[in-house]
C-alpha cells in the first residue's frame, strides 16, 4: 500500500498492466493431491506482504497438485485487480478496507470486520463473480506511532485521544496520500477534534517515514501500516484507534469464481488453515523477514508454510 490500497492510476489497457508484472512467471508442471489436472495462474501486488501471502498462495496450490504460473507483482492496487478481473490471474489477496472504499466508492467504513467482509464479499461475486474467501484476522491498515525511546518524552501516549488532548506539541511524519486522503489525517483530525499545526507536519516517502519517526527527527510520530515490519524493528509504538477511525484492512484470497467453483471444497481445505493461521504478529514477523533480514518472499512463505504443517 503506496501499497495496497492507495489510488493508483488505472492502466490504459491490459499490455500496462503487465509491462512491469511477475517476479518471472515460472509455471509448475502440477503434480498427485486434490487439484491434480486444474491450472491456476497466481496474482500480488508488488510490497513485502503482497510478494508473502502470493507465494504461499503458489505453494499451497503447488502442493495440493495444480499446475500454477507464477504472476506475483503485478504493481499496485489496480493492476491486480484489472489482472483478476480481466482473467489473466485467478486468485491474488485483496483487502476488504481497498474492495469497499476504492472498489465499491463507500466513505464509510464499516467498524465490524465480518460484516465488511459479509458484504463486499456479496457485492463481488453478484458483480464480478468474484470470490471472497476467508479473510485472515491480521489487520494491514494506517496507525499512528512514536519511537519507545521517545516515551518518557511525550508521556508515554497509548491512544490517538492522548495524542489529541495536546496537539501542538506533536510533530509528525506521513506520506503525501494521508496527508488529504478523507480516510487520512483530515479525517483523522476532524475524528478526534484536534489539529496538528501545519507546520509540524512533514510529508515524507515510506520507509523516510519510518527512520524518522525512529531518530525522532524531524517528527515523534509517524504514519505507520500496522503490519508493516518495521515497526518490530525499531521498536515503535503504536498508538490505539481509541474511535475506530480507520478502515479495516482484512486480507483474503479472492478466486476467479470460475475456479473456485469447480474447486470450492480443495481450496477451503487449503486456505482456510492458512487464513486462520496469519494472525496480526504472524504477519508483521513475516514482513520483517522480507523488508528488515532480507529473505526472498518465497523463502518466508515456504518456511511458514512447513512450521505450520501446511506444505
Amino acid at each position: 500500500m503506496n501499497i495496497f490500497r492507495k489510488t493508483t492510476v488505472l492502466a490504459a489497457g491490459l499490455g500496462l498492466v503487465f509491462s512491469s508484472a511477475a517476479c518471472g512467471s515460472d509455471e509448475s508442471s502440477g503434480g498427485d493431491g486434490p487439484l491434480a489436472g486444474t491450472s491456476v495462474t497466481v496474482g500480488s501486488k508488488d510490497f513485502d506482504e503482497q510478494l508473502v501471502l502470493g507465494q504461499i498462495t503458489k505453494l499451497a496450490l503447488e502442493n495440493a497438485g495444480a499446475k500454477v504460473k507464477d504472476e506475483t507483482n503485478l504493481g499496485g492496487t489496480n493492476a491486480a485487480r484489472a489482472a483478476l478481473t480481466a482473467g489473466q490471474v485467478d486468485v491474488y489477496w485483496e483487502y476488504t478496507g481497498t474492495a469497499w472504499i476504492s472498489f465499491f466508492q463507500n466513505t464509510e467504513p464499516i467498524a465490524d470486520s465480518a460484516e465488511q467482509w459479509q458484504k463486499v464479499s456479496e457485492k463481488d461475486l453478484a458483480d464480478n463473480k468474484l470470490v471472497w474467501m476467508t479473510p485472515a484476522t491480521f489487520n494491514n491498515t494506517y496507525g499512528l506511532a512514536y519511537s519507545r525511546k521517545a516515551a518518557e518524552k511525550l508521556g508515554s501516549p497509548t491512544t490517538i485521544s492522548d495524542l489529541a488532548a495536546n496537539p501542538a506539541a506533536a510533530t509528525m511524519c506521513v506520506e503525501s496520500e494521508f496527508s488529504t486522503r478523507d480516510d487520512g489525517l483530515p479525517g483523522l483530525q476532524k475524528k478526534y477534534g484536534f489539529e496538528v499545526p501545519a507546520a509540524n507536519v512533514t510529508v515524507l516517502d515510506t520507509g523516510i517515514v519510518y527512520t524518522s519517526t525512529d531518530k525522532q527527527d524531524p517528527c515523534n510520530f509517524g504514519e505507520v501500516f500496522t503490519t508493516d515490519g518495521r515497526i518490530k524493528a525499531l521498536d515503535l509504538v503504536v498508538l490505539q484507534d481509541d474511535k475506530n477511525f480507520f478502515p479495516l484492512y482484512n486480507a483474503a484470497p479472492v478466486f476467479r469464481s470460475e475456479y473456485y467453483d469447480a474447486n470450492a471444497a480443495a481450496l477451503k481445505t487449503i486456505f482456510d488453515p492458512i487464513a486462520a493461521a496469519l494472525t496480526q504478529d504472524v504477519m508483521t514477523e513475516l514482513n520483517k523477514q522480507v523488508s528488515v533480514d532480507g529473505a526472498r518472499p518465497e523463502q518466508v512463505a515456504k518456511q511458514w508454510l512447513k512450521d505450520q504443517s501446511l506444505l
